[in-house]
């Protein structure tokens, strides 16, 4: 079953906007995007995934707005000892800052969500461009982090334009293989329900995004760890990611 994570692009925008979408992995088989998304992250040297031959995964969590559960989110990575990335927003920025400070002292990437979270493709380059910037200056005045390398780009919307553009600014698009419906928050399902769908759609390499608003998330993150680290799988940062993709054959250098 295909899953797409995102608005509705309408018709008059649809040939020249793709919202984010893939084939959900099952039974240990990871996600597939088909060959016309895979070819577009090949020619923008964007990731969705890591090496399906490898029992690694790759927790990412997008931060649109504080609802509560990111501190408690926070705690279960800081205790299991696993990184995270966070992209987080111009509003995220403005009213959870201390978070941010956190995530950034406790060694978790801190990644671009844009500063006001807009539909990229229908935005000019430039508007692009200083939605980039600002996320990444107001993060740097608050908690000195001078680098920022990776976009998840907002509402899941992309073309080969806004990835080009995105680029430029020195940012990798990190798009994801496993997720489930966790943002509406007045439509939480409990615990169980969070953990279930995280661990029907495991694989190996897989990127899992996942929302910090969700009360399910906060409550399943602890036991979705332990019970994948009793599997056999590792988490890594999108970091080690792209050092592997670079080196896949560290030993020989």
């Amino acid at each position: 079953m295909a899953i797409c994570l995102c608005l509705p692009v309408t018709a008059s925008a649809a040939a020249d906007s793709y919202g984010w979408g893939f084939n959900k992995g099952k039974n240990g088989q990871p996600a597939d995007a088909g060959p016309k998304f895979e070819n577009m992250i090949k020619k923008s040297a964007a990731i969705y995934k890591g090496d399906p031959r490898k029992k690694e995964i790759y927790l990412t969590f997008d931060n649109g707005y504080e609802n509560g559960y990111t501190g408690d989110i926070l705690n279960v990575l800081r205790r299991q000892h696993v990184p995270a990335a966070f992209f987080i927003t111009g509003h995220y920025l403005k009213t959870a800052p201390e978070l941010v400070v956190r995530m950034v002292k406790e060694n978790h990437i801190v990644g671009n969500h844009s500063w006001t979270h807009p539909d990229m493709s229908r935005s000019s380059d430039e508007v692009i461009r200083q939605e980039l910037r600002r996320v990444k200056e107001e993060t740097e005045k608050l908690t000195g982090q001078q680098t920022m390398n990776y976009l998840r780009p907002p509402r899941g919307v992309f073309n080969e334009r806004t990835m080009a553009v995105a680029k430029k600014e020195g940012y990798t698009h990190v798009f994801w293989s496993l997720a489930y419906r966790d943002w509406v928050v007045d439509q939480q399902r409990g615990a169980k329900y969070a953990y279930d769908e995280v661990m029907k759609q495991i694989h190996p390499g897989a990127i899992l995004l996942l929302h910090t608003v969700s009360k399910d998330n906060a409550e399943a993150l602890d036991s979705i760890i332990t019970d994948l680290k009793k599997q056999g799988y590792v988490f890594k940062s999108l970091d080690q990611l792209m050092i592997d993709q670079q080196l896949p054959s560290p030993m020989l250098y």
